[in-house]
């Protein structure tokens, strides 16, 4: 295929406008894709992400603006054709773009036929994408029985089979467990830094755009910010502080009082710190500390770090500029008075003792034991596949164990399953509402299916869309909210009877980061100021750092059981600090130190991480590895371990000694 001169446009928006009826989906945005670059489109549903790359890939018309790709303007149909063949569009939603009953390669079969490759090159490129993708030895494997990790790599292989030159990914990694997302990503940083191909790619996960050599932030149809990712970050003159208290409640209530994000990791609160013009950064940082310790005066603060702001916070940032006013988080008033729950010194809301389930000769969960206690967050984490929802499912009392006992809200799972459902709340993945129904309605027939005593039911409800912050939309429906106050319409439904415990499965997938934190500010305040035990699964590890306790499942079996800093703490001790530096040939300096032997060594955007236990010596040792090969790196950094390294480090060690 002929390649251009890389840094020449491979597509240009200009103003372009896209309207739904009375609604404007995409609002007089001007976009430029160089090529041979990863271009990042970041932002919630409803943003307009997937409508431009619609545009784009000419499988949608505009109603305003120019669009050009590959230098030629669309402004038909038939424009849209002349540039067909030299893209591949890969659709939102796990394996959208597949077939179910097909195998691995009957989807790839299917869509060379379906773009004119010949048999001669097909096999080569098929050979070549299938072991990129470590897909080869599950070839015959039919798509509907792969995990969601599986099934976003055989898309982007059918994306890929016709050797386009721009690919456009919607999403793809939403859904898919941190494993499965870095394998991706590390398939797409090939694909474009070592084969030239142009990518356009959107995502929800703000940690994601730090992988962009561009990256656009999108809001209601809008542009809020653009960029790559050193610039963007440069953009937010703030400070991070987070301070571990034991007044927590108290302490969360005068900084979100003082400051306008302030949010819950953990034992943690997280505190952005705007500068003070004219300060320098030595002098940002101890102005932060100092205006934080103030209004913390009076209570013990038993830590306190200093960090720099990341991508989620310059979005919440800009959003409140542009006018979204719930973008000024600040924690909503707790209770006047805290819900009193009496149980014995041992009581455990949750217990799961031995959970065994089979499914023919398949194990899904394997001896699966773990307890919850009440006001306690605990955190369900796996890959996809991993057995989190059926242990939920069990506990519920929908599916019974073939082997072991467990006890919820202090019913017996097997013996008093009605009792489990009266006393929990559950938010499945697929959220239970009814979309032709009005927010109210929805409230009050959820407490009439749960038996709210009529006289309470108006009263709870109100209690309710306060808590939910759904006041003011009572008479919208269901299926006309955005995903934020959808999944907190669905999270008010569950609680309406006043459950001790609530589970919820990956209740915030796709949902902005503004949303996202004024989900978990409802959890935090139903934890510490009701005593409601929570269980909680999602694919969002920065999510994973608010739980207070987390157990990792892997294969059906629980594999790490302790509170995030304890996990982070233990890997440290194994594998050593985390270290990244920059270098201007990422991928062929993680092979090179990957093939030496280093722990970890992984992409990040343009920087390369390693886990290593000794900083002083590592610069030595990675120029020794990187001269030989006339490859070279900057100096390396320490970075904060993640709960993102704790779940890819650990699965990655159990892959390789289930490879032995």
């Amino acid at each position: 295929m002929a390649v251009a001169p890389a840094g020449e446009a491979v597509v240009r928006l200009r103003g372009l406008l896209k309207r739904y009826a009375a609604r404007v989906a995409v609002d007089g945005v001007d976009l430029c894709v160089q090529r041979g670059r990863m271009h990042g489109l970041i932002g919630p549903d409803g943003a307009g992400k997937s409508s431009l790359m619609k545009i784009v890939a000419g499988v949608l018309t505009h109603d305003g603006g120019t669009v050009e790709v590959f230098g030629q303007a669309i402004a038909s149909e038939r424009d849209a054709e002349r540039v067909k063949q030299r893209i591949g569009l890969m659709p939102q939603g796990l394996g959208q773009n597949l077939y179910a009953e097909l195998s691995i390669e009957e989807n790839i079969d299917f869509f060379a036929r379906l773009r004119g490759v010949d048999e001669q090159a097909l096999a080569a490129r098929k050979r070549q994408l299938l072991a990129m993708t470590r897909l080869e030895r599950f070839r015959d494997r039919p798509m509907k029985k792969l995990s969601g990790g599986m099934k976003q790599k055989l898309g982007l292989v059918c994306t890929l089979i016709h050797e386009p030159e721009l690919i456009i990914l919607d999403e793809p990694t939403t859904g898919v467990d941190p494993v499965s997302r870095r394998d991706f990503w590390a398939i797409l940083d090939e694909l474009v830094s070592v084969r030239g191909l142009t990518a356009l790619v959107s995502t929800a996960y703000m940690d994601e755009a730090a992988r962009f050599a561009t990256a656009t932030m999108m809001l209601g149809g809008r542009v809020l910010a653009e960029g790559t990712p050193a610039e963007l970050l440069a953009a937010l003159p703030a400070t991070v502080v987070s301070v571990k208290c034991r007044e927590q409640v108290e302490a969360q209530r005068r900084l979100g009082a003082s400051f306008r994000d302030t949010i819950l990791r953990g034992p943690w609160l997280r505190t952005v710190v705007d500068a003070v013009p004219g300060e320098d950064a030595p002098a940002r940082a101890r102005s932060a500390e100092a205006r934080v310790r103030e209004a913390l005066a009076g209570l013990a603060i038993e830590a306190l770090d200093v960090d720099a702001p990341d991508l989620e916070d310059l979005f919440i940032a800009r959003a409140a500029s542009a006018g979204v006013a719930a973008a000024r988080f600040a924690p909503a008033p707790a209770p006047a008075k805290r819900m009193e729950r009496t149980h014995a010194p041992d009581y455990n809301a949750i217990e799961a003792r031995g959970l065994v389930r089979q499914f023919g000769d398949f194990r899904a969960v394997d001896q699966v034991s773990f307890t919850v206690k009440p006001g306690e967050i605990f955190g369900l984490l796996g890959a996809n596949g991993a057995g989190k929802t059926t242990v939920i499912k069990m506990l519920n009392g929908i599916q019974p164990p073939n082997a072991g006992s467990g006890a919820v809200a202090g019913a017996d799972m097997i013996r008093a399953p009605g009792q489990i459902k009266r006393r929990i709340g559950y938010m499945s993945q697929a959220f239970s509402l009814y979309l032709d129904m009005t927010v109210r309605e929805n409230l009050r027939l959820f407490a009439a299916i749960y038996g709210v005593p009529r006289a309470r039911r108006d009263e709870r409800v109100r209690e309710l869309m306060r808590l939910c912050d759904i006041e003011g939309i009572e008479d919208m429906l269901a299926g006309d909210l955005p995903m934020g106050r959808r999944q907190r319409l669905a999270l008010a439904c569950a609680l309406v009877h006043e459950p001790e415990v609530v589970f919820l499965d990956e209740p915030t997938s796709g949902v902005d980061p503004v949303g996202r934190r004024r989900f978990w500010d409802i959890l935090f305040r139903l934890a510490r100021h009701e005593g409601v035990a929570l269980l909680i699964t999602t694919h969002y590890m920065s999510e994973a750092e608010q739980c207070d306790h987390i157990s990792l499942l892997y294969a059906g079996r629980v594999v790490a059981d302790a509170s995030p800093e304890q996990l982070k703490a233990e890997l440290a001790g194994r594998r050593g600090e985390l270290w990244a530096f920059d270098t201007p040939t990422p991928q062929a300096t993680v092979k090179a130190l990957q093939a030496a032997g280093f722990a970890g060594a992984s992409l990040y955007g343009t920087a390369v991480h390693v886990l290593d236990p000794d900083g002083a010596t590592l610069p030595a040792r990675v120029a020794g590895v990187l001269a030989p090969l006339g490859l070279q790196a900057g100096p390396p950094h320490r970075r904060p371990l993640t709960m993102e390294d704790v779940f890819v480090e650990r699965v990655l060690e159990l892959e390789r000694e289930a490879a032995q």
